[in-house]
Protein backbone atom coordinates (compact mmCIF):
# COMPACT_ATOMS: atom_id res chain seq x y z
CA UNK A 1 0.00 0.00 0.00
CA UNK A 2 1.26 3.79 -0.55
CA UNK A 3 0.12 6.26 1.32
CA UNK A 4 0.75 10.36 0.39
CA UNK A 5 0.20 12.73 2.71
CA UNK A 6 -1.18 15.89 0.76
CA UNK A 7 -0.91 19.54 1.57
CA UNK A 8 -4.01 20.38 4.21
CA UNK A 9 -4.52 23.87 6.83
CA UNK A 10 -4.76 23.69 10.53
CA UNK A 11 -6.83 20.14 11.44
CA UNK A 12 -7.23 18.96 8.57
CA UNK A 13 -5.57 16.13 7.12
CA UNK A 14 -5.59 14.98 3.62
CA UNK A 15 -3.93 11.30 2.20
CA UNK A 16 -3.49 9.54 -1.40
CA UNK A 17 -3.85 5.81 -0.75
CA UNK A 18 -3.20 3.56 -3.39
CA UNK A 19 -3.88 -0.42 -2.94
CA UNK A 20 -2.13 -2.99 -5.09
CA UNK A 21 -4.26 -4.76 -7.65
CA UNK A 22 -2.76 -7.75 -7.15
CA UNK A 23 -3.59 -7.48 -2.74
CA UNK A 24 -7.50 -6.82 -4.63
CA UNK A 25 -7.37 -9.77 -6.68
CA UNK A 26 -5.91 -11.99 -3.81
CA UNK A 27 -8.98 -10.85 -2.14
CA UNK A 28 -11.66 -11.44 -4.24
CA UNK A 29 -10.28 -15.14 -5.39
CA UNK A 30 -10.27 -15.61 -1.35
CA UNK A 31 -13.66 -14.62 -0.77
CA UNK A 32 -15.36 -16.77 -3.94
CA UNK A 33 -13.51 -19.66 -2.86
CA UNK A 34 -15.29 -19.52 0.77
CA UNK A 35 -18.51 -18.93 -1.09
CA UNK A 36 -18.05 -21.97 -3.38
CA UNK A 37 -17.50 -24.24 -0.57
CA UNK A 38 -20.44 -23.58 0.71
CA UNK A 39 -22.60 -23.33 -2.13
CA UNK A 40 -25.06 -25.63 -3.93
CA UNK A 41 -26.35 -25.70 -7.42
CA UNK A 42 -27.61 -28.20 -9.35
CA UNK A 43 -25.37 -30.25 -11.22
CA UNK A 44 -23.09 -29.79 -8.96
CA UNK A 45 -21.95 -32.24 -5.56
CA UNK A 46 -21.50 -29.57 -2.53
CA UNK A 47 -18.56 -27.69 -2.33
CA UNK A 48 -17.07 -28.47 -6.22
CA UNK A 49 -18.48 -25.64 -7.88
CA UNK A 50 -16.15 -24.42 -10.25
CA UNK A 51 -14.75 -20.99 -9.20
CA UNK A 52 -15.67 -19.86 -12.50
CA UNK A 53 -19.36 -20.62 -11.97
CA UNK A 54 -19.52 -18.56 -8.81
CA UNK A 55 -17.78 -15.80 -10.31
CA UNK A 56 -20.08 -15.38 -12.66
CA UNK A 57 -23.11 -15.45 -10.09
CA UNK A 58 -21.36 -13.31 -7.17
CA UNK A 59 -18.24 -11.29 -8.65
CA UNK A 60 -19.83 -8.26 -8.59
CA UNK A 61 -20.74 -8.17 -5.60
CA UNK A 62 -17.87 -9.84 -3.91
CA UNK A 63 -15.77 -7.16 -6.00
CA UNK A 64 -18.07 -4.91 -3.84
CA UNK A 65 -17.75 -5.97 -0.38
CA UNK A 66 -13.60 -6.17 -1.30
CA UNK A 67 -13.35 -2.52 -2.57
CA UNK A 68 -15.65 -2.03 0.95
CA UNK A 69 -13.48 -3.90 3.52
CA UNK A 70 -10.16 -2.66 1.67
CA UNK A 71 -10.86 1.04 1.77
CA UNK A 72 -12.03 0.24 5.68
CA UNK A 73 -8.72 -1.31 6.42
CA UNK A 74 -6.58 0.71 4.39
CA UNK A 75 -7.88 3.94 6.33
CA UNK A 76 -7.42 1.96 9.48
CA UNK A 77 -4.14 1.59 9.00
CA UNK A 78 -3.02 4.86 7.63
CA UNK A 79 -4.65 6.23 10.73
CA UNK A 80 -2.82 3.93 12.65
CA UNK A 81 0.26 4.01 11.71
CA UNK A 82 0.76 8.15 12.51
CA UNK A 83 -0.99 7.43 15.78
CA UNK A 84 -4.22 10.43 14.19
CA UNK A 85 -6.98 11.37 16.44
CA UNK A 86 -9.74 11.80 14.06
CA UNK A 87 -12.31 14.51 15.50
CA UNK A 88 -15.22 12.66 13.01
CA UNK A 89 -15.58 10.26 10.55
CA UNK A 90 -13.14 9.89 7.50
CA UNK A 91 -14.52 11.29 4.22
CA UNK A 92 -13.59 8.89 1.63
CA UNK A 93 -12.90 9.91 -2.03
CA UNK A 94 -13.07 6.89 -5.00
CA UNK A 95 -10.09 8.10 -7.62
CA UNK A 96 -9.78 4.90 -9.50
CA UNK A 97 -11.12 2.00 -9.31
CA UNK A 98 -11.53 -1.44 -12.11
CA UNK A 99 -10.98 -4.67 -12.43
CA UNK A 100 -7.38 -5.50 -12.69
CA UNK A 101 -5.78 -1.92 -11.61
CA UNK A 102 -4.90 -0.36 -8.60
CA UNK A 103 -7.50 1.15 -6.06
CA UNK A 104 -6.52 4.76 -5.44
CA UNK A 105 -8.58 6.73 -3.22
CA UNK A 106 -8.36 10.04 -1.04
CA UNK A 107 -9.24 10.13 2.72
CA UNK A 108 -10.20 13.96 4.32
CA UNK A 109 -10.20 14.32 7.97
CA UNK A 110 -10.29 16.59 10.58
CA UNK A 111 -7.77 15.55 13.69
CA UNK A 112 -8.78 16.48 17.33
CA UNK A 113 -6.48 19.57 18.58
CA UNK A 114 -4.13 19.12 21.20
CA UNK A 115 -5.78 20.87 24.26
CA UNK A 116 -3.57 22.27 27.11
CA UNK A 117 -5.21 21.62 30.42
CA UNK A 118 -6.11 24.70 31.96
CA UNK A 119 -5.03 24.83 36.07
CA UNK A 120 -7.95 24.35 37.94
CA UNK A 121 -6.77 25.61 40.92
CA UNK A 122 -6.85 29.31 39.71
CA UNK A 123 -10.75 29.39 38.99
CA UNK A 124 -12.01 30.61 41.79
CA UNK A 125 -16.06 29.63 42.14
CA UNK A 126 -18.64 31.14 44.32
CA UNK A 127 -21.42 28.24 45.90
CA UNK A 128 -24.41 29.89 47.28
CA UNK A 129 -25.94 27.16 50.11
CA UNK A 130 -29.77 27.83 51.21
CA UNK A 131 -31.69 25.96 54.00
CA UNK A 132 -35.70 25.87 54.13
CA UNK A 133 -37.31 27.95 56.99
CA UNK A 134 -40.59 27.80 58.49
CA UNK A 135 -41.38 30.77 55.83
CA UNK A 136 -40.94 28.62 53.13
CA UNK A 137 -41.72 25.02 54.29
CA UNK A 138 -45.58 27.02 55.20
CA UNK A 139 -45.99 28.40 51.86
CA UNK A 140 -45.11 25.18 49.96
CA UNK A 141 -47.98 23.60 52.23
CA UNK A 142 -49.82 26.33 51.28
CA UNK A 143 -49.51 25.79 47.68
CA UNK A 144 -50.29 21.66 48.38
CA UNK A 145 -53.38 22.42 50.53
CA UNK A 146 -54.72 25.09 47.42
CA UNK A 147 -53.88 22.48 44.80
CA UNK A 148 -56.18 19.76 47.21
CA UNK A 149 -58.79 22.04 48.16
CA UNK A 150 -62.77 21.25 47.77
CA UNK A 151 -64.74 23.62 45.73
CA UNK A 152 -67.79 24.73 47.52
CA UNK A 153 -70.96 26.50 45.86
CA UNK A 154 -71.50 29.99 46.25
CA UNK A 155 -75.16 30.31 47.51
CA UNK A 156 -75.54 33.96 47.64
CA UNK A 157 -75.82 36.40 44.36
CA UNK A 158 -72.67 38.17 44.12
CA UNK A 159 -70.06 39.23 41.70
CA UNK A 160 -66.83 36.71 41.56
CA UNK A 161 -63.73 37.96 43.24
CA UNK A 162 -60.22 37.13 42.91
CA UNK A 163 -58.99 34.05 44.06
CA UNK A 164 -62.34 32.54 43.34
CA UNK A 165 -63.75 29.79 40.80
CA UNK A 166 -65.76 30.93 38.74
CA UNK A 167 -67.95 28.34 36.44
CA UNK A 168 -68.31 29.75 32.51
CA UNK A 169 -68.91 28.32 29.18
CA UNK A 170 -66.68 30.49 26.28
CA UNK A 171 -66.40 30.49 23.00
CA UNK A 172 -63.15 32.16 21.55
CA UNK A 173 -62.88 34.32 17.76
CA UNK A 174 -60.22 35.85 16.08
CA UNK A 175 -60.41 39.17 15.14
CA UNK A 176 -60.31 39.65 10.96
CA UNK A 177 -58.53 42.85 9.87
CA UNK A 178 -61.65 44.42 8.67
CA UNK A 179 -62.99 44.23 12.36
CA UNK A 180 -65.15 41.10 11.68
CA UNK A 181 -64.82 38.19 13.91
CA UNK A 182 -63.98 34.38 12.60
CA UNK A 183 -65.56 31.59 13.13
CA UNK A 184 -64.59 29.81 16.59
CA UNK A 185 -61.19 28.59 16.40
CA UNK A 186 -59.75 25.06 17.47
CA UNK A 187 -59.66 24.76 21.16
CA UNK A 188 -61.16 27.79 21.97
CA UNK A 189 -64.26 26.60 23.53
CA UNK A 190 -65.22 25.07 26.58
CA UNK A 191 -68.27 24.41 28.66
CA UNK A 192 -69.09 24.12 32.63
CA UNK A 193 -65.35 24.88 33.33
CA UNK A 194 -63.99 26.29 36.57
CA UNK A 195 -61.59 29.28 36.18
CA UNK A 196 -60.10 30.90 39.19
CA UNK A 197 -60.29 34.71 38.81
CA UNK A 198 -57.55 36.53 37.74
CA UNK A 199 -55.47 33.33 38.06
CA UNK A 200 -52.91 31.80 35.87
CA UNK A 201 -52.53 28.91 32.58
CA UNK A 202 -54.96 31.07 30.43
CA UNK A 203 -54.19 34.28 27.93
CA UNK A 204 -52.71 37.74 29.66
CA UNK A 205 -55.56 39.58 30.53
CA UNK A 206 -58.26 36.42 30.32
CA UNK A 207 -58.78 35.39 33.67
CA UNK A 208 -58.66 39.12 35.15
CA UNK A 209 -61.59 40.04 33.10
CA UNK A 210 -63.73 37.74 34.53
CA UNK A 211 -63.32 39.77 38.63
CA UNK A 212 -66.83 41.09 38.89
CA UNK A 213 -68.79 38.59 36.84
CA UNK A 214 -71.57 37.23 38.29
CA UNK A 215 -73.53 33.85 37.73
CA UNK A 216 -76.16 34.15 35.44
CA UNK A 217 -73.81 37.06 33.63
CA UNK A 218 -72.86 36.91 29.83
CA UNK A 219 -70.51 39.41 28.31
CA UNK A 220 -67.53 39.59 25.75
CA UNK A 221 -63.68 40.12 26.87
CA UNK A 222 -61.14 41.13 24.45
CA UNK A 223 -57.47 39.78 24.16
CA UNK A 224 -54.40 39.64 22.56
CA UNK A 225 -52.45 36.11 21.55
CA UNK A 226 -48.94 36.10 22.90
CA UNK A 227 -46.74 36.94 19.81
CA UNK A 228 -44.77 33.24 20.76
CA UNK A 229 -48.04 31.58 21.21
CA UNK A 230 -47.85 28.21 20.59
CA UNK A 231 -50.15 27.99 18.08
CA UNK A 232 -48.77 29.96 14.72
CA UNK A 233 -52.12 30.51 13.40
CA UNK A 234 -53.04 32.35 16.81
CA UNK A 235 -50.00 33.95 17.76
CA UNK A 236 -49.52 37.32 18.03
CA UNK A 237 -53.65 37.90 17.19
CA UNK A 238 -56.50 40.01 19.19
CA UNK A 239 -59.86 37.43 19.75
CA UNK A 240 -62.85 37.99 21.34
CA UNK A 241 -64.11 35.85 24.15
CA UNK A 242 -67.65 35.13 24.71
CA UNK A 243 -68.47 34.52 28.47
CA UNK A 244 -71.35 32.97 29.87
CA UNK A 245 -71.06 32.79 33.96
CA UNK A 246 -72.95 29.94 35.46
CA UNK A 247 -71.88 29.15 39.16
CA UNK A 248 -69.46 30.61 41.64
CA UNK A 249 -67.60 28.50 43.66
CA UNK A 250 -64.66 29.08 46.58
CA UNK A 251 -61.99 26.93 48.06
CA UNK A 252 -62.05 25.14 50.99
CA UNK A 253 -58.94 24.46 52.23
CA UNK A 254 -58.20 21.41 54.23
CA UNK A 255 -57.08 22.07 57.71
CA UNK A 256 -52.69 21.56 58.02
CA UNK A 257 -53.08 19.13 61.06
CA UNK A 258 -52.41 15.14 61.56
CA UNK A 259 -55.31 14.13 59.53
CA UNK A 260 -54.37 15.80 56.57
CA UNK A 261 -50.51 14.20 57.00
CA UNK A 262 -52.03 10.90 57.26
CA UNK A 263 -53.92 11.59 54.19
CA UNK A 264 -50.74 11.64 52.42
CA UNK A 265 -49.40 9.21 54.10
CA UNK A 266 -47.15 10.24 56.49
CA UNK A 267 -47.63 9.84 60.47
CA UNK A 268 -48.60 13.78 61.38
CA UNK A 269 -47.90 16.91 60.31
CA UNK A 270 -44.45 17.02 62.09
CA UNK A 271 -43.23 14.29 59.60
CA UNK A 272 -45.07 15.70 56.57
CA UNK A 273 -43.53 19.41 57.13
CA UNK A 274 -40.38 17.24 57.77
CA UNK A 275 -40.38 15.38 54.44
CA UNK A 276 -41.75 19.02 52.59
CA UNK A 277 -38.16 20.47 54.52
CA UNK A 278 -36.57 17.74 52.76
CA UNK A 279 -37.59 17.84 49.41
CA UNK A 280 -37.40 21.70 49.23
CA UNK A 281 -33.42 21.26 50.91
CA UNK A 282 -32.74 18.71 47.41
CA UNK A 283 -34.21 21.76 45.12
CA UNK A 284 -31.65 24.55 46.71
CA UNK A 285 -29.17 22.19 46.52
CA UNK A 286 -29.56 21.23 42.74
CA UNK A 287 -30.09 24.70 42.00
CA UNK A 288 -27.27 25.70 43.90
CA UNK A 289 -25.14 23.10 41.97
CA UNK A 290 -26.39 24.28 38.83
CA UNK A 291 -25.51 27.44 39.18
CA UNK A 292 -22.15 26.37 40.30
CA UNK A 293 -21.84 24.25 37.36
CA UNK A 294 -22.81 27.23 35.01
CA UNK A 295 -20.48 29.17 36.67
CA UNK A 296 -17.46 26.11 36.24
CA UNK A 297 -18.54 25.84 32.50
CA UNK A 298 -17.59 30.19 31.45
CA UNK A 299 -14.64 29.64 33.46
CA UNK A 300 -13.85 26.84 31.63
CA UNK A 301 -14.65 28.44 28.05
CA UNK A 302 -12.25 31.23 28.85
CA UNK A 303 -9.60 28.64 29.11
CA UNK A 304 -10.16 26.62 26.23
CA UNK A 305 -8.24 28.33 23.50
CA UNK A 306 -7.29 25.70 20.92
CA UNK A 307 -8.31 25.12 17.39
CA UNK A 308 -11.72 23.64 16.89
CA UNK A 309 -12.75 20.98 14.32
CA UNK A 310 -14.70 23.06 11.45
CA UNK A 311 -16.70 20.20 10.56
CA UNK A 312 -17.63 19.52 14.38
CA UNK A 313 -19.03 23.24 14.83
CA UNK A 314 -20.95 23.09 10.99
CA UNK A 315 -22.34 19.65 12.75
CA UNK A 316 -23.40 21.16 15.80
CA UNK A 317 -24.48 24.44 13.89
CA UNK A 318 -26.57 22.93 11.42
CA UNK A 319 -28.50 20.98 14.49
CA UNK A 320 -29.03 24.21 16.33
CA UNK A 321 -30.17 26.06 13.34
CA UNK A 322 -32.76 23.65 12.46
CA UNK A 323 -34.40 23.88 15.62
CA UNK A 324 -34.34 27.99 15.18
CA UNK A 325 -35.79 27.88 11.56
CA UNK A 326 -38.57 25.32 13.05
CA UNK A 327 -39.34 28.01 15.88
CA UNK A 328 -38.93 30.97 12.83
CA UNK A 329 -41.83 29.07 11.52
CA UNK A 330 -44.11 28.51 14.38
CA UNK A 331 -43.26 32.05 15.87
CA UNK A 332 -41.63 31.06 19.17
CA UNK A 333 -38.61 33.09 18.62
CA UNK A 334 -36.80 33.98 21.86
CA UNK A 335 -37.07 37.72 23.00
CA UNK A 336 -33.82 37.98 22.70
CA UNK A 337 -33.25 37.21 19.40
CA UNK A 338 -36.76 38.65 17.73
CA UNK A 339 -35.37 41.66 15.09
CA UNK A 340 -32.43 40.18 14.50
CA UNK A 341 -31.99 39.14 10.66
CA UNK A 342 -30.85 35.93 9.63
CA UNK A 343 -27.43 36.35 9.02
CA UNK A 344 -27.00 37.90 13.01
CA UNK A 345 -29.27 34.75 13.92
CA UNK A 346 -26.50 32.83 12.17
CA UNK A 347 -23.54 34.46 13.01
CA UNK A 348 -25.06 34.54 17.21
CA UNK A 349 -25.55 30.60 17.24
CA UNK A 350 -22.52 29.40 15.03
CA UNK A 351 -20.74 31.08 17.50
CA UNK A 352 -23.03 29.26 20.23
CA UNK A 353 -21.77 26.23 18.62
CA UNK A 354 -18.41 26.55 18.45
CA UNK A 355 -18.29 26.92 22.35
CA UNK A 356 -20.12 24.19 22.76
CA UNK A 357 -17.96 21.85 20.76
CA UNK A 358 -15.09 23.87 22.80
CA UNK A 359 -16.30 23.11 26.02
CA UNK A 360 -17.29 19.48 24.97
CA UNK A 361 -13.78 18.78 23.24
CA UNK A 362 -12.01 20.18 27.05
CA UNK A 363 -14.86 17.87 29.33
CA UNK A 364 -13.48 15.16 27.34
CA UNK A 365 -9.99 15.35 27.36
CA UNK A 366 -9.97 16.27 30.86
CA UNK A 367 -11.54 12.67 31.24
CA UNK A 368 -9.50 10.80 29.27
CA UNK A 369 -6.50 12.49 30.91
CA UNK A 370 -7.43 11.91 34.24
CA UNK A 371 -9.26 8.12 34.06
CA UNK A 372 -12.52 9.81 34.64
CA UNK A 373 -15.36 6.36 32.74
CA UNK A 374 -18.72 5.63 33.62
CA UNK A 375 -19.28 2.49 35.22
CA UNK A 376 -21.91 0.00 34.26
CA UNK A 377 -23.05 0.62 37.74
CA UNK A 378 -23.78 3.77 36.78
CA UNK A 379 -25.22 2.99 33.53
CA UNK A 380 -27.92 0.74 35.32
CA UNK A 381 -28.88 3.29 37.85
CA UNK A 382 -29.72 5.88 35.15
CA UNK A 383 -31.51 2.95 33.05
CA UNK A 384 -33.82 2.42 36.42
CA UNK A 385 -34.08 6.34 36.13
CA UNK A 386 -35.25 6.59 32.97
CA UNK A 387 -37.63 4.05 33.43
CA UNK A 388 -38.87 4.81 36.57
CA UNK A 389 -40.41 8.19 34.44
CA UNK A 390 -42.76 5.83 32.58
CA UNK A 391 -44.92 4.02 35.87
CA UNK A 392 -46.09 0.86 34.90
CA UNK A 393 -43.86 1.12 31.62
CA UNK A 394 -40.23 0.25 33.53
CA UNK A 395 -40.12 -3.23 32.35
CA UNK A 396 -40.81 -2.07 28.21
CA UNK A 397 -38.22 0.33 28.72
CA UNK A 398 -35.42 -1.69 30.62
CA UNK A 399 -35.97 -3.82 27.38
CA UNK A 400 -35.92 -1.25 24.93
CA UNK A 401 -32.21 0.10 26.56
CA UNK A 402 -30.82 -3.61 26.63
CA UNK A 403 -32.31 -3.47 22.48
CA UNK A 404 -30.98 -0.63 21.78
CA UNK A 405 -27.11 -0.25 22.87
CA UNK A 406 -27.02 3.48 21.36
CA UNK A 407 -29.94 4.50 23.41
CA UNK A 408 -27.55 3.59 26.72
CA UNK A 409 -24.91 5.56 24.79
CA UNK A 410 -26.86 8.65 24.93
CA UNK A 411 -27.69 8.13 28.98
CA UNK A 412 -23.39 7.74 29.21
CA UNK A 413 -22.82 11.33 28.30
CA UNK A 414 -24.60 13.02 31.10
CA UNK A 415 -22.99 10.85 33.66
CA UNK A 416 -19.57 11.79 32.49
CA UNK A 417 -20.18 15.21 32.45
CA UNK A 418 -21.01 15.26 35.57
CA UNK A 419 -18.43 13.33 36.79
CA UNK A 420 -15.73 15.34 35.29
CA UNK A 421 -17.49 18.76 36.34
CA UNK A 422 -16.91 17.16 39.72
CA UNK A 423 -13.22 16.40 39.58
CA UNK A 424 -12.94 20.33 38.43
CA UNK A 425 -14.77 21.58 41.26
CA UNK A 426 -12.88 19.13 43.97
CA UNK A 427 -9.24 21.14 42.53
CA UNK A 428 -11.14 24.72 42.06
CA UNK A 429 -11.38 27.23 44.73
CA UNK A 430 -15.40 27.52 45.90
CA UNK A 431 -16.14 29.54 48.23
CA UNK A 432 -19.58 28.69 49.70
CA UNK A 433 -21.84 30.76 51.26
CA UNK A 434 -25.44 31.09 53.28
CA UNK A 435 -28.16 33.14 50.95
CA UNK A 436 -31.57 33.31 51.72
CA UNK A 437 -34.01 31.18 49.69
CA UNK A 438 -35.40 33.90 47.84
CA UNK A 439 -32.12 35.24 47.09
CA UNK A 440 -31.22 32.05 45.46
CA UNK A 441 -34.36 31.61 43.11
CA UNK A 442 -34.80 34.78 42.40
CA UNK A 443 -31.15 34.94 41.15
CA UNK A 444 -32.00 31.92 39.16
CA UNK A 445 -35.25 33.38 37.35
CA UNK A 446 -33.19 36.44 36.64
CA UNK A 447 -30.44 34.14 34.83
CA UNK A 448 -33.00 32.33 32.94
Amino acid sequence: MQVTELPAEGLKRTFQVVVPAASLAEKREKRLKELGADLRLPGFRPGKVPTAVVKQRYGQAVAGEVLEQSVDDATRQVIADRGLRPAMQPKIELVNYSEGADLEYKIDLELLPEIPMPDFASIALDRQKATPGDAEIDAFLATMAGRLAELEDVAEARPAAKGEMLVVDFEGRTKNEDGTLSEPFPGGTATDTPIEVAGEGFIPGFTEQLEGMAPGEKKEINVSFPAEYGSAALAGKDAVFAINAKALKVKKLPAMDDDFAKKLGLEDIASLRAKVAENLQGEYDGLARMKVKRALLDALAEKAVFEVPPGMVEGEFAQIWQRVEQDLKAGRLDADDQGKDEETLKADYRAIAERRIRLGLLLSEIGRTNNIQVTNEELTGAMRQEASRYPGQEKQVLEYFRKNPQAIESLRAPIFEEKVVDFVLELAKVTDHQVEPAALTAQDDAAA
